[in-house]
């Protein structure tokens, strides 16, 4: 028995020490190809999603002056945009900057499930290397646009791609793309650097660059170990991806409603407060996506005209007529305020239609009327007694500012020709609507129904 149990446990330790020996031979494998991938030059890769606009265009050609100043072998661009809201000459200059790059450019459309829509499709024919994900798709181009060094050449599919997508199978059959890899395409970044290895690149100066991606070694099993070279990743910064944000339909459409909500119910409430400068920010940053985005000039009038319409019901505190026919015309300016370019749509989806169409029929048939009744209906307003009672200019009245009364603050007119400067101790005189008429205390008319 002690026999059979000293022979199992030397056979365990003999084992044991077999398996870390392969271990350690395998790591050591890996550790070469790990310290060769090391010694090679890096591979950039800049991500590219959304619309392309004037930022992300921007952005690309930053990256290619980057890449070219840090030595890089290459600069991958990872994109997903379903269209571009650049003009024209913008996106020439745009693929004129790609095409005479440095620095290798290669497109990986990706991960699985993007897409390379529109105008911005185009830049598949600037780049030296195209690949796509399994999944992805690219197309609706559109007319090629005239750029020096850039010929617009997809084989098969060049007519088709103007007007149609295709996913990756037909791109990779009809010559669509500058390397197609094998029947699983390129379905993750790190098997596009692996793919770059070896490429020889015909640069603009008809000098040709032989990529050096990957690291080989051998393991002790004798297995080749690959490693990639090192991948430098950039995205927009902070306050460019704001603005690019924002600028997209769905974020500039509520944002605008936003904005404009929070600026009637600031007007309809005594002095400044957070809602007016919320809205203010709102409405700013809404013109900003406007202005870079394709509208409907008519749609536009529309929402705005429809603002003007609820605010006239909110003056009186019902929901009428106007609100009715503010929530048609709304509605209206939100289905068509965005035009279609490029291929692409950017009307927004029905779940942000409904959460702006909706918000607003609640917003100006409930919320503010609502407010405004109360505004008029609580005991300091329309009431006899709240004649005579003294306050405390807080600014200066000349002749509308704001007073304290009752450790509240009120819209105020002096009715006198004499401004009152802030600090001033006042008396009210009469009351219009939400403003208060007021006088300085000093001098001020006496209220003889206070005699007995």
């Amino acid at each position: 028995m002690r026999k059979l149990i000293l022979a199992v446990a030397l056979a365990g330790c003999a084992f044991f020490g077999l398996s870390s020996a392969a271990g350690a031979a395998e790591g050591s494998g890996n550790d070469a190809a790990v310290a060769a991938a090391a010694q090679l030059t890096p591979v950039d890769v800049q991500e590219v999603s959304g619309l392309l606009d004037e930022i992300q265009a921007d952005a690309i050609e930053k990256a290619i002056t980057r890449s070219a100043a840090a030595g890089s072998q290459a600069l991958i661009l990872q994109v997903n945009t379903r269209g571009a809201v650049i003009s024209r000459d913008r996106m020439a200059e745009l693929l004129e900057n790609v095409a005479a790059s440095q620095v290798p450019v290669a497109i990986w459309v990706g991960p699985s499930g993007s897409r390379l829509y529109g105008m911005a499709a185009q830049l598949l024919a600037a780049a030296d290397v195209t690949a796509m994900a399994p999944g992805s798709r690219i197309g609706k181009m559109g007319t090629p646009v005239q750029a020096d060094g850039v010929t617009f050449d997809f084989g098969a599919s060049s007519d088709l791609l103007q007007t149609d997508t295709l996913g990756f199978s037909d791109a990779r059959k009809t010559g669509a793309l500058k390397f197609a890899g094998n029947d699983e395409g390129v379905p993750v970044l790190k098997n596009m650097v692996f793919a770059l290895d070896g490429l020889n690149i015909a640069g603009p100066n008809s000098e040709n660059t032989v990529l050096d991606t990957v690291a080989e070694s051998l393991d002790g099993s004798g297995q080749v170990v690959r490693e990639a070279t090192t991948v430098r990743f950039f995205k927009l910064g902070l306050l460019p991806r704001l603005f690019h944000t924002v600028a997209s339909s769905p974020v500039t459409y509520l944002l605008l409603v936003i904005g404009l909500s929070l600026l009637i119910f600031e007007f309809f409430t005594a002095g400044i407060g957070i809602a007016g400068l919320v809205g203010a920010v709102c409405s700013v940053l809404a013109c900003f996506g406007l202005a870079e985005l394709p509208i409907r000039g008519v749609a536009l009038a529309a929402i705005l005209v429809a603002m003007i319409a609820f605010a006239v019901d909110v003056q009186v505190g019902v929901p009428r007529f106007w609100t009715g026919l503010g929530l048609v015309v709304y509605s209206f300016g939100s289905l068509f305020l965005f035009r279609d370019v490029d291929g692409a749509t950017l009307r927004p989806s029905w779940i942000t239609l409904l959460v702006g169409i909706g918000g607003a029929a609640l917003t100006f048939i409930v919320g503010m009327p609502s407010m405004t009744r109360t505004r008029f209906g609580t005991p300091t307003i329309g009431r006899d007694w709240m004649v005579g009672t003294k306050g405390i200019a807080v600014d200066d009245i000349a002749p509308e500012g704001t007073v304290r009364v009752h450790e509240a603050s009120w819209r105020a007119r002096t009715n006198r020709a004499t401004p009152i400067r802030q600090g001033d101790a006042v008396n009210v005189v009469a009351i219009d609507g939400v403003t208060l008429e007021v006088e300085p205390l000093e001098g001020a008319a006496k209220d003889y129904r206070e005699r007995h």
